[in-house]
């Protein structure tokens, strides 16, 4: 390029650079967080590594083999059948089930016999007669149909060794590839969140190669038909009222008990339609009318399946028979404005969208300075076949694969992406995933651990967007529960127990007070308002979504407490979730007062609220007054005999020492009151704890000791998690595993939770940088032995700062910090040496090892 004559080099370049900017803002071309930034130490790393989950043996076996793709209401599961293929579709809101009445009139009489039977010590009773808290079970998530298609005879003689079915995490797409009776096929599968579709391109290398029907077909109560000669549509609806709850292995419930009674038996369910489109290509093939609920392909070059769905489910407070949404209208006119894109604009569209939040964040670890394994390594060296990723798994605990751990940390990251989304229910047990009339545990969202897991990466990984249904859905529960507080508990605010569903049920699940009998749940949920706040310090989230829903949090928890003796505050009745302790008197019980985790999530809840008062200036209104006032005298948390957390308010004698529920260290992970820093006697205690419950344990307990490893700068221990999760689960045999992946990379209770997909990805980001508002901790639990050398671009950190960070046979090397719109002063610290520094939005710093900023630069 030339310069023209007397235009300064400083200036051309200053000229150059700004146009950039305003050409990137113009085009809408945005730089990813993980491009802001570039470390001279990248170039050692192996950046041809594709993120893949990989099958080459043939279409799945079991659903957990099969491939999840979503745009967070629209969910499918690819099978990648060669004679018939079939497509499981989900949609968010399908649920059983109408709104609910979540109060009991009744249950002020017998919280008065529980806590006074409590006051007296006789813990076994006041367990039983807790019972009569309970409520009834959730409602159940449920499934939409399949799309079934049956190609013709010869698809059934592939040839075994040229079938592939691969999920590229980086487009967020599946592709199925076979070769049978010298024609190579190939499929293509995606879920436009822009557009609103599931699409599905069939084609092959041969003029018209394409032979085949499509259909829907359903669980549930439909009907399909054939529309225009090209569509195919199918209603259905719903149960207004779930089957009775199953009981389930080892973990709640436990047992079962009656619903309480209902007045409606047989209710209106919520309607829903899909509508599948199916385009052919235009020089080649014939579109055929089979039984007028099918269609037949003969002929075809290329042909392209677009699904819409939609449901009448208009909020948590609506009844199906009262909502005046048209499901099929809604599916009919999302299909006209998909239509109007080619499939190569509806492609690209996606993965537009997608990529603007799946590239924000990279991940590469290496165990060697140019490592050489990962999927790249050849099943034969004489055959272009890369292994699969079940084979991956396996071989972990021994070759202990770097490049594994990245492909699991992003696909937590790509399974938040695709079942949650703004305007999109939150994540349920399952995701969206789901193939059951009666999944496990209902598919229903549990707030004593499972809902706010499935949330924990959202924001150290850089996807605080996703977490939006989240607080949508806070919000409604705020609603059923400020009646739930006020009729069960005379309370003001707003309450929510252990498990909840798409109405927003607030009151206590049905059965045993060991897992139905729990306040907190509602609680938990907002400390993730703060947690929000304090990553994107979002004044206006914080002033019209959070600090209102903390308010009336707090007014409940306040309302709730009770003066014990020398003035302490405790709660009563107390449980700590799902686990039984054995009464001084040799009784099994459950209830007692002041668990350790009631006082833990309170002491979160009113610290955040206090900090939010003092950031929008309210720190004078009476509620606030109040909590300043109770927060000296909350029970603290506890050091047993042994050295351990205490559990309970007393020593009860715990007869599951190994339980897989981690409560009574909330404080440590996710809260923030137990810290090296300021408690570290506590800290000690939390390492005796974790020592003392094992390393057994389900999917989720496994993260969520690899997150608490973390957090106490452990990285042996949190390592050592990390490496037990990859054991690959037989779907046959299920049983006999705890924890572990399926070949598909979901994630084992077992059965499926998805949990700890996202646990996993939130433990491996703690593994690499922690913060608080004003401090920063660089590489604080790295495995420097196992992965000596990596770089990580793009996770977030509290104060709104944005984090890269890239090390060198176990050290700190480079650290890049910028921030888009806030001003902050943080604390860096590094294995014993802390350098402040200014961080003024715009800019970008560098930092060496010894945390001296090298270099700065203007944000583009």
């Amino acid at each position: 390029m030339m310069i023209p004559k007397g235009f300064s080099l400083f200036l051309f370049l200053l000229v150059f650079v700004e146009s950039r900017f305003f050409f990137g803002l113009v085009l809408g071309v945005a730089v990813k967080d993980k491009d802001v930034w570039s470390s001279s130490l990248e170039k050692n790393m192996d950046s041809t590594r594709s993120l893949e989950v990989r099958f080459n043996n043939g279409p799945a076996e079991h659903w957990t083999d099969a491939l999840p793709i979503g745009n967070g209401r629209l969910g499918a599961m690819i099978w990648g059948g060669v004679a018939n293929e079939t497509i499981n579709l989900n949609e968010d809101t399908l649920w059983t089930g109408t709104p609910g009445d979540y109060t009991d009139p009744d249950a002020p009489n017998t919280l008065s016999k529980v806590r006074k039977l409590v006051d007296d010590g006789l813990y076994a009773e006041a367990t039983a007669a807790a019972v009569n808290l309970s409520g009834n079970p959730s409602d159940v998530y449920q499934l939409l149909g399949d799309i079934k298609i049956e190609f013709s005879d010869t698809h059934a003689a592939y040839d075994e060794e040229t079938y592939q079915r691969v999920l590229d995490l980086d487009t967020a797409t599946v592709k199925v590839q076979y070769s049978a009776n010298e024609v190579e096929y190939t499929r293509e599968y995606f879920t436009s969140n822009p557009d609103e579709v599931v699409v599905i391109k069939i084609s092959g290398n041969k003029p018209s190669c394409l032979n085949f029907v499509v259909s829907l077909d359903s669980k549930l109560h439909h009907h399909s038909y054939v529309n225009n000669k090209h569509q195919i549509i199918l209603d259905g609806s719903c149960p207004g009222r779930r089957i009775a709850p199953k009981v389930y292995g080892n973990g709640n419930p436990k047992g079962s008990s009656p619903q309480k009674s209902i007045k409606n038996p047989n209710p209106k369910g919520i309607q829903y339609s899909a509508v599948l489109d199916l385009q052919i290509s235009d020089d080649a093939g014939e579109l055929q009318v089979v039984n007028g609920r099918k269609l037949r392909v003969e002929g075809g070059n290329w042909a392209v399946i677009r699904l819409t769905a939609s449901s009448s489910f208009d909020g948590p407070f609506t009844k199906p028979v009262d909502s005046k949404k048209d499901p099929r209208s809604e599916s009919l006119s999302t299909m006209d404005s998909a239509k109007r894109y080619s499939y190569s604009d509806l492609y690209a569209r996606h993965v537009d969208d997608y990529q603007a939040l799946f590239h924000r964040v990279s991940l590469q670890l290496s165990n060697s300075p140019k490592s050489a394994v990962g999927n790249s390594i050849k099943v034969k060296e004489d055959k272009d076949e890369l292994i699969t990723t079940a084979q991956r798994v396996e071989s972990f605990k021994t070759y202990e694969d770097p490049s594994m751990v990245e492909l699991l940390f992003q696909y937590g990251r790509y399974l938040l992406i695709a079942c949650s989304r703004p305007g999109s229910q939150p994540s349920n047990l399952q995701g969206i995933w789901n193939k059951d009339i009666e999944p496990a545990w209902d598919g229903a969202p549990h707030l004593n651990i499972n809902l706010q897991m499935n949330y924990w990466p959202s924001l150290s990984c850089n996807l605080k967007e996703c977490q939006e249904p989240l607080f949508d859905y806070i919000s409604s529960l705020s609603r059923n529960g400020n009646k739930t507080a006020k009729v069960n508990y005379g309370a003001s605010g707003w309450v929510a127990h252990q498990v909840s569903d798409i109405w927003a049920k607030t009151s206590p699940d049905r059965g045993q007070a060991v897992w139905a009998l729990w306040q907190m749940g509602g609680a938990w949920l907002c400390t993730h308002l703060w947690e929000h706040y304090t990553y994107t310090m979002d004044r206006e989230f914080l002033r019209n979504k959070a600090y209102p829903l903390l308010e009336g949090c707090a007014a409940f928890l306040l309302d709730w407490l009770i003066e014990g003796a020398r003035g302490i505050l405790e709660t009563n009745p107390s449980t700590s979730p799902e686990h039984m302790f054995t009464a001084p008197d040799g009784k099994p019980a459950s209830v007692s007062y002041s668990s350790t985790m009631d006082m833990q999530i309170i002491q979160e809840v009113f610290s955040a609220i206090v900090s939010a008062a003092e950031e929008l200036g309210k720190s004078k209104d009476d509620l606030i007054v109040r909590i300043r006032k109770a927060q000296p005298c909350l029970a603290p948390t506890r050091i047993a005999r042994d050295g351990s957390i205490m559990e309970w308010a007393q020593e009860f004698e715990d007869p599951e020492v190994h339980h897989r529920h981690l409560s009574h260290l909330f404080g440590l992970f996710p809260g923030r009151t137990i810290n090296l820093e300021m408690t570290p006697d506590l800290c000690k205690a939390a390492e005796n704890t974790l020592n003392k419950r094992g390393e057994e344990g389900p999917g989720w307990s496994t993260t969520w000791k690899a997150a608490l490893w973390a957090r106490l700068h452990n990285s042996e221990h949190a390592y050592r998690m990390v490496k037990h999760l990859f054991d690959l689960v037989d779907p046959n045999h299920e049983s006999d595993f705890e924890g572990g992946l399926y070949a598909n990379l979901f994630t084992a209770h077992p059965p499926f939770q998805i949990d700890t997909n996202f646990g996993f990805s939130a433990a491996i980001a703690e593994m690499l940088v922690q913060s608080t508002v004003k401090d920063l901790y660089l590489l604080p639990a790295l495995p420097r032995d196992k992965w000596p050398n990596g770089c990580v671009k793009g996770l977030k950190a509290r104060g709104g700062v944005t984090v890269s960070v890239c090390w060198s046979e176990g050290d700190l090397e480079e650290v890049g910090l910028w921030s888009n719109d806030s001003h902050t002063v943080k604390r860096l610290h590094y294995r014993g040496t802390t350098a402040a520094t200014n961080i003024s939005s715009g800019r970008v710093y560098t930092f060496n090892k010894h945390l001296k900023c090298i270099k700065t630069e203007t944000l583009l």
